[in-house]
């Protein structure tokens, strides 16, 4: 536990790119050595970045309604692990959308941390960054390919698209992913 403790202490006091993040490093996440969910995503949007807590705006909720689980359940570190692809927020796009997950942080930190968290029996892949980082050449070409044979990557992985306002349209588009993939990951 003190070695977890220490490595989470670690990760909370990186600032390995500083320098490309508009509001400064503030690494959010959350893990235990007796998580049995891990929730990978993609990385804090402003609001996260200003409370400190993972998920903890408009896509935590629609992803809590998607597995069903009330906040105190969510945020139970002894149950769910929380390790985005990138800890801090990294900033807006022209397009006004956020900025990709920096590309230092899961290789630097995502090994160290998991061989932690033996307990983990099922890790949702939030979002394509997570998807392509974790399944690799098993993904699909795209988010929705790799999602629609999520089938494929149990028991050890199950993809979602990412769960902000964005996804809405493509939740109408793609009826089958509430019909299908919701009632597996409740």
């Amino acid at each position: 536990m003190r070695a977890l403790e220490d490595l989470l202490t670690e990760i909370r006091a990186c600032r390995l790119c500083a320098q490309h993040l508009p509001l400064g490093p503030r690494p959010v996440l959350q893990a235990s050595a007796t998580a049995k969910l891990l929730i990978v995503g993609q990385a804090p949007g402003t609001r996260v970045h200003e409370s400190g807590i993972p998920w903890n705006d408009a896509s935590g909720e629609r992803l809590r309604d998607w597995l069903e689980m009330a906040p105190e359940v969510f945020y139970d570190e002894a149950r769910v692990a929380i390790v985005p692809m990138g800890f801090c927020y990294p900033g807006r796009n022209e397009k006004g959308g956020d900025n990709p997950p920096r590309p230092e942080c899961a290789p630097e930190w995502h090994q160290k941390l998991l061989k932690f968290i033996p307990e983990v029996k099922l890790t949702l892949l939030v979002g394509r960054y997570a998807q392509k980082h974790y399944l690799g050449p098993a993904g699909k070409n795209t988010m929705t390919e790799t999602v629609r044979g999520w089938r494929e990557t149990l028991p050890r992985f199950l993809p979602t698209p990412h769960p902000s306002w964005r996804t809405t349209g493509w939740l109408r588009k793609n009826p089958w992913f509430e019909a299908e993939v919701v009632p597996e990951l409740r």
